[in-house]
């Protein structure tokens, strides 16, 4: 099976990177900061006394203005990357200074607490140098934007730090709970697509990964080939062993068919001691091939006091368009534990193939008998 589909998803930590839904969910919550943000500010406008007269208001102004225009084309652009995030943090702590420097008392009408949009932003879409550099830049936004409003350089250096601090404590904060949510997701992710002895997937996964195969067959022309492995005496194995023996005995299977399956392939654990692989294949003996590495990959991972084997059945089949390739499968998998019980049937330790389907012949277009 892939190795993504057997390892922790290692990258689930990862904030937006422009494909797929965390992407549009970050433009969509930076469209709504960004505008809100301009809303509330654009409220300062109308009032007397507020803003500083002449270029002062002008720029503030067009400050709300350039917000307005960068929330709207976020919406319409639906998508956002991790570098355009860093960017628009960035704007946001630089819009702080402009409004800042264009208000007569920075400290009354607009506190560093207003850089808490992008504190936030921050703290939960950025990530290393990104995030680091923007707590870095934020004491010196603070400094900059109430450097007027201070003739005392110890009472600035007071505010500033007061500031700043709790602007970083907070994006910290921030970080840090995302982070926990993160992992949370992650460990309830891998619960539920991964067998939680063995590490394989399990049926849910295993459904998923079968759609990739059939559908890459369709679009390549080969066929869809199911192994089911069945371990043969497992019960008496526990039995005599032990269930602590059965489980190390199923974990090292496992590992072993996990060596022997082609990159593609999908390996599942579907229940019990019964374990199936989906893969591609040319032709029968392609996959009679597949099937006897398998097998022998179960015998290696016994011992001479704990000896392994597997009975296998292996059906094949070519996709057929129109039809549901999860439904499809399943159907193959039935025709590979059929196949599987014959080889039980002929002595264990065995591979038997299934009977090829033989499609009915049509008639007028219609196979034959159908309604």
């Amino acid at each position: 099976m892939p190795a993504a589909e057997r390892r922790p998803h290692r990258d689930a930590g990862r904030v937006a990177d422009g494909r797929g839904a965390d992407g549009q969910v970050a433009a969509r919550v930076l469209a709504v900061l960004i505008l809100v943000g301009a809303g509330l500010g654009s409220a300062n406008l109308p009032v007397d006394g507020v803003l500083r007269p002449g270029a002062g208001r002008a720029a503030y102004a067009a400050t709300m203005a350039a917000l307005v225009v960068i929330g709207v084309v976020l919406l319409v652009r639906r998508r956002v990357d991790r570098p355009v995030i860093g960017v628009l943090v960035g704007v946001g702590d630089l819009v702080y200074v402009v409004v800042a420097l264009s208000i007569t008392d920075p400290m009354l009408y607009a506190p560093p607490l207003m850089m808490l949009f992008a504190a936030f932003a921050a703290a939960w879409f950025l990530d290393g140098w990104m995030l680091g550099l923007h707590l870095l830049v934020v004491p010196v936004a603070c400094w900059v934007a109430l450097a007027g409003s201070f003739a005392d350089p110890a009472a600035l250096a007071v505010q500033v730090v007061v500031q700043s601090v709790v602007l970083d404590v907070a994006s910290g904060g921030v970080y840090v709970l995302r982070r926990r949510v993160q992992r949370l997701l992650t460990a309830t992710e891998r619960l539920s697509s991964t067998d939680p002895l063995t590490g394989l997937a399990n049926r849910r996964s295993m459904a998923v990964g079968a759609e990739r195969l059939w559908r890459q067959a369709q679009r390549e022309g080969g066929s869809v080939a199911a192994f089911l492995l069945d371990l043969d005496r497992f019960k008496q194995l526990n039995d005599e062993h032990g269930h602590a023996a059965g489980d190390a005995v199923l974990l090292a299977v496992a590992d072993s068919l996990a060596g022997a399956v082609r990159p593609a392939d999908v390996l599942a654990r579907t229940g019990g001691e019964e374990m199936v692989v989906l893969g591609l294949v040319h032709d029968h003996h392609d996959a009679r091939q597949l099937g006897e590495r398998l097998r022998a990959a179960v015998r290696q991972a016994g011992h001479a006091q704990l000896p392994v084997t597997a009975s296998v059945g292996v059906a094949l089949t070519s996709p057929v368009p129109g039809e549901d390739p999860q439904d499809a499968v399943w159907r193959l998998i039935d025709r590979a534990d059929l196949a599987m019980y014959t080889a039980k049937q002929a002595g264990r330790d065995r591979l038997e193939v299934a009977v090829p389907v033989v499609p009915r012949p049509r008639v007028g277009g219609t196979p034959a008998g159908a309604a």
